[in-house]
């Protein structure tokens, strides 16, 4: 079982999806879809924990590889591996992916069939691309998690969902094409060959190393987002149901950082190294520029969004901070800690902000005030994940940007008192929305009528709250698995005479 674990993890959540829309057309299956896609999600999630058990942390290389020819012709290969790295990211796609599926049980949503199958498949789509070794399989994975998200924030959301998700798609549609030309020119240049091992072994000159770089650039930088190309997020977050705004923030956010760092940094290490300058000063201007943009938004979900935007320049800050010629390790294992953290803690914010819009029709601050007066579970929680986005010890948010500072603070002082600012403009932001939202008197009508969260939703925001204290509290479960990935990531780096 163990030698096709990979291909389940990628085909089953797929199959799933399909089997969910099939069975809808039937009309006493369709009573009960709701329950089919939650146990299909939770079918799909016992492979991600198999892995993680069964993953042997003492070694840096893949494991569970498979390898079949996939097109002959052009020598591309169906093969998939993980290591520390992507099989942590994966366990966290599957996790979230299943409390999207519990959050929307027996919602009313139209088309609630296609609506969770669309998440199922996705979650495939992005599996795979964690665990695809060959370029080009990487890139149809790449490319095909577009899909769903186009359609459920096209389809499911709100009043500006086309022009949303129109934007969404485009961004990272036009990224993406220039990493397909990166992607010949490398298969040229290893002799036809896709396989990602092989290109890293690649001597290729510095000169070509940053044309080649700035195509990866432009593609994962989309996708991170990266300022000043994180446009297209806001919209998408606002518009997009909740379910959606939670996977986009845990989720495909992290396809872009998992790019620069699978592919970029080993492909690449002379140009990453030459640029790393100017990621550094793009991550900083996103940690204080898009952190100052956060404290004047009048939207929750808006200022959630340009958290994220924030948040994730400490990760691609963590991820290109070099000492000596070599990759800080502080702050590389820092940055894929902040990247698990970063999605449990957003994905619990945005479940909390959607459960508000279900019973309030409202995003705006403003409309809100005495919450806690009313949903004292709900406001309990809301402060705990808050505490979470402000890196308060103890919760997994303190662990990953802990790291990621001291890192910068070894590489350069300033960089780490400007990443650190972090901590002072989230606190900001994020505490000020909630004593607007929570605290107070409830002036409006309409928060005389709210009631308080039921099972289902105290389910998801309690498996979400317990993963967060369970890495604040116990890093390890998550440090020593990708201590030997690190090591050998940052030898094959350092190898290279800049």
């Amino acid at each position: 079982m163990h030698k096709q674990l990979l291909s389940l993890i990628v085909w089953t959540p797929i199959l799933l999806g399909v089997l969910t829309l099939a069975l809808n057309r039937i009309k006493w299956f369709s009573r009960y879809i709701d329950s089919i896609a939650l146990l299909g999600a939770f079918v799909s999630f016992v492979a991600p924990i198999l892995l993680y058990l069964n993953f042997d942390s003492s070694i840096g290389t893949m494991q569970f590889v498979e390898n079949v020819p996939w097109i002959l012709t052009i020598h591309a290969n169906y093969h998939l591996g993980v290591d520390g790295i992507s099989m942590l990211l994966v366990l966290l796609n599957s996790f979230i992916t299943f409390a999207v599926i519990l959050a929307n049980w027996r919602t009313t949503l139209n088309r609630p069939s296609q609506y969770l199958a669309a998440f199922l498949i996705m979650s495939g789509f992005i599996n795979g691309a964690f665990v695809a070794l060959d370029m080009l399989l990487f890139y149809v994975f790449f490319e095909a998690m577009l899909i769903p998200m186009y359609l459920i924030i096209g389809v499911w959301g709100g009043p500006q969902r086309v022009y949303a998700a129109l934007k969404f798609f485009l961004y990272t549609l036009l990224g993406s094409l220039l990493l397909l030309v990166a992607i010949i020119y490398l298969y040229q240049q290893a002799k036809a060959s896709f396989d990602l091992l092989t290109l890293q072994s690649l001597a290729i000159p510095p000169a070509i190393q940053l044309l080649l770089f700035a195509a990866f650039f432009l593609s994962f930088a989309v996708k991170v987002p990266m300022w000043p190309f994180h446009t297209w997020l806001p919209d998408a977050h606002v518009e997009a149901p909740t379910g959606g705004s939670m996977i986009l923030a845990a989720i495909t956010l992290k396809i872009g950082a998992y790019g620069f760092l699978r592919f970029a940094l080993p492909i690449l290490p002379d140009a990453s190294y030459i640029l790393s300058p100017f990621i550094i000063i793009l991550s900083l201007v996103a940690v204080i520029y898009v952190g100052l943009v956060a404290l004047v938004q009048v939207d929750m979900k808006k200022l959630v969004a340009y958290s994220s935007i924030s948040h994730m320049g400490l990760v691609t800050l963590g991820l290109f901070l070099f000492s000596d010629g070599y990759l800080n390790k502080w702050a590389l294992e820092g940055a894929l800690i902040q990247m698990i953290s970063h999605g449990f803690i957003s994905a619990a914010l945005f479940m909390c902000i959607g459960i508000l819009y279900d019973r309030v029709h409202s995003r705006q601050i403003k409309d809100y005030g005495g919450v806690a007066n009313k949903m004292p579970v709900l406001a309990s929680f809301l402060m705990f994940f808050a505490m979470a986005n402000v890196a308060l010890p103890g919760t997994s948010g303190f662990v990953g940007e802990l790291m990621i500072i001291i890192g910068a603070t070894q590489t350069n002082f300033w960089i780490g008192f400007l990443a650190g600012l972090t901590l002072v403009l989230s606190a900001a932001y994020t505490l000020w929305m909630y004593k607007r939202v929570i605290f107070g008197e409830a002036i409006h009508s309409h928060m005389m009528t709210l009631k308080d969260i039921n099972v289902r939703e105290l389910l998801v925001l309690g498996l979400l709250a317990l993963s967060i204290l369970g890495v604040g509290l116990y890093p390890e479960l998550l440090v020593s698995k990708i201590h030997p990935t690190m090591d050998q990531l940052i030898q094959h780096v350092g190898q290279h005479k800049f």
